[in-house]
């Protein structure tokens, strides 16, 4: 029988940066999910805070050269690669200078959040789809970890939808108590009507405060769940109200166990449908 496939995408991942509750998730579930009998990928932006030296990156030229439009500008992508040796994982991470030079992750050193994190946001989830095209690896499941992430059920349900590569792919989409302050820039709804996405479907996002960004992500994800102990009341909320299968939070020991069988049954419930 074939290994189930689950891709991992994470907006930070230990120890390439600090330890965080979504970067030490997504550094401890994805080797348990392989232990437990599936194949994985991992792939996490090449923030600028990350240090290559130390960590041994070096750039997967094979992979490399593609250039993706946002918003009607070129930008080219570079993709980079190091291993996590004690999880037996290796990290695929998406690079480009106009997004992920600056020395910071979401944030200038001020605290205050990066304009064009909704282009970041968007160039990271095309770039993992391409990468993974050309890696002719077909994911059953993406997982999802951190707001930058989320985007990606929207690809996947409206651009890649008519892609025989991501035909049965679903997604699971995480929710933390990470959020953006400051809104995400005015005119994402419009920059997603110019990459393909239907009007009644960008429309949903003219509002793209952190809230709403969630509350769509999670319409269009195949399963969510609750990562973090205490979520914020309106993400909660959020929660409850969604169709999607739902896993409820599990305490750590017990979470890449519970995930895994959380995935086997999203990707039942897709075939049954």
């Amino acid at each position: 029988m074939e290994k189930k496939k689950i891709l991992f995408i994470s907006q930070e991942i230990f120890p390439f940066l600090p330890k965080s509750e979504i970067s030490s998730t997504a550094r401890r579930i994805p080797p348990i999910v392989q232990d437990l009998g599936k194949e994985i990928r991992v792939f996490t932006p090449r923030f600028g805070a990350i240090n290559e030296r130390r960590h041994q990156l070096h750039e997967v030229i094979r992979l490399s050269g593609l250039n993706i439009c946002i918003d009607d500008h070129d930008h080219p992508l570079i993709i980079k690669v190091a291993s996590v040796a004690a999880a037996r994982m290796q990290v695929y991470f998406i690079d480009n200078d106009d997004y992920f030079k600056r020395k910071t992750t979401l944030q200038d050193e001020k605290g205050k959040f990066f304009e064009d994190n909704d282009e970041r946001s968007m160039f990271f989830a095309r770039g993992v789809l391409e990468t993974v095209k050309k890696l002719g690896w077909q994911p059953d499941v993406i997982h999802c970890h951190g707001w930058m992430t989320g985007i990606m059920a929207l690809y996947i349900k409206h651009i890649y939808n008519k892609d025989p590569h991501f035909k049965d792919t679903k997604v699971v989409y995480s929710l933390y108590n990470d959020d953006f302050s400051t809104p995400w820039d005015k005119r994402f709804h419009e920059k997603l009507t110019f990459d393909g996405f239907p009007k009644e479907v960008s429309d949903k996002l003219i509002d793209p405060s952190h809230e709403n960004i969630t509350k769509v992500f999670a319409e269009y994800a195949d399963g969510i769940n609750i990562a973090c102990e205490n979520l914020a009341p309106n993400l909660k909320a959020i929660f409850d109200q969604s169709s999607a299968l739902k896993l409820d939070y599990v305490p750590e020991e017990n979470q890449g166990k519970e995930l895994s069988a959380f995935f086997d049954k999203v990707i039942e419930e897709s075939i049954l449908a």
